[in-house]
């Protein structure tokens, strides 16, 4: 059985005749912080599909604490301690912070009792003694006391990234799978994320996946990286051997012709100036600073039909599922 908490062997994907992913490996050990980098088109989001279960491969295997999970839906990965964030908040607006991290919880501890709330429409039900020092806890580390029992519709986007890293850990994970947590962040929350990051994987053991684009980060917060580059992966090691790689450095870091030094940190702000251009991304404003952008709604339609909509927190609520959770379907 295999040490690592997660492990990709051989991982081929084809679409038609376009080879998207081609043998490749990955592995991120118990309570680590692991980078996966590489130019835009490189595979990352593939991979990443592969790994939370949206993907088959056409070849190849994902292991979760050595088991083969290749076939497992995404459900069914969540349900053995794997969690994800996304590019873009995936959050309720009618819901509280801490409803959020009640939510998660239950989703993966306590499903009659998450179902019995919603299909009663009368909402939450009161916290146990267990659920209340557990998120109590989640809310403290994250720094969020002083949000907890607002609704999340209008949270700075900085905060409300704190909030999905927090319902992804409501859910106690071993394994979190986190996709450009930075990406439209000013440096300040920027800041704030990684220094949350460092102490939930210090004092919960939460193994990391990290894509982003960010590779300054990257590089202060792990302590494996892995480099994608037109499907394939062409190189895997500690930060300082990842900065010297001849075939990285030509491939994605780049070198700055005036000095002769690696450009670390001009790919990453290059393509954070690209994302904050995309509809529904913050805009820098003349201060240099990102401003504040909403959380994404979700659909209006709940997974159970078309029938009645529910009012409030009840009708985005009740379409949560363990696959929302992990798969932001």
């Amino acid at each position: 059985m295999s040490e690592e908490r997660l492990a990709c062997h051989g991982i081929t994907v084809t679409f038609g005749g376009l080879i998207a992913l081609s043998d490749v490996d990955l592995e991120v050990p118990p309570a680590s912080i692991v980078g996966l980098i590489g130019p835009n088109g490189a595979g990352k989001s593939t991979l990443f599909g592969v790994i939370s279960g949206l993907l088959r491969p056409s070849r190849g295997q994902v292991l979760l604490h050595g088991h083969d999970v290749t076939e497992l839906a995404p459900e069914g990965r969540f349900a053995r301690g794997m969690a994800r964030t996304f590019q873009q908040p995936e959050l309720f607006l009618d819901l509280t912070v801490r409803e959020h991290f009640l939510l998660a919880h239950r989703a993966r501890h306590a499903k009659r009792r998450l179902w019995s709330d919603m299909l009663t429409l009368a909402g939450f039900r009161s916290d146990r003694p267990d659920e209340r020092a557990h998120i109590d806890t989640l809310v403290e580390v994250l720094g969020l006391r002083s949000l907890a029992h607002r609704q999340v519709a209008g949270l700075p986007l900085g905060w409300a990234r704190l909030v999905e890293l927090g319902r992804a850990l409501a859910a106690s994970p071993t394994v979190l799978l986190l996709d450009e947590p930075s990406s439209g962040l000013d440096s300040s929350a920027t800041k704030q994320f990684e220094k949350t990051l460092r102490t939930v994987v210090v004092e919960r053991g939460v193994s990391v996946l990290l894509v982003e684009h960010d590779v300054d980060l990257v590089m202060r917060l792990c302590s494996l990286v892995h480099v994608l580059d037109s499907g394939t992966m062409i190189a895997s090691g500690p930060p300082d051997e990842i900065r010297a790689n001849p075939k990285v450095r030509s491939a994605y870091l780049g070198d700055d012709a005036s000095t002769g030094q690696t450009a670390i940190g001009r790919r990453g702000d290059v393509a954070r100036a690209s994302d904050n251009r995309q509809a529904n991304r913050p805009t820098e404003s003349s201060s240099g600073r990102a401003q504040p952008g909403s959380p994404t709604p979700r659909g209006a339609h709940s997974a159970i039909g078309d029938g009645p909509q529910l009012p409030g927190a009840q009708r985005d609520a009740v379409s949560i599922t363990a696959t929302d959770l992990v798969s932001g379907r």
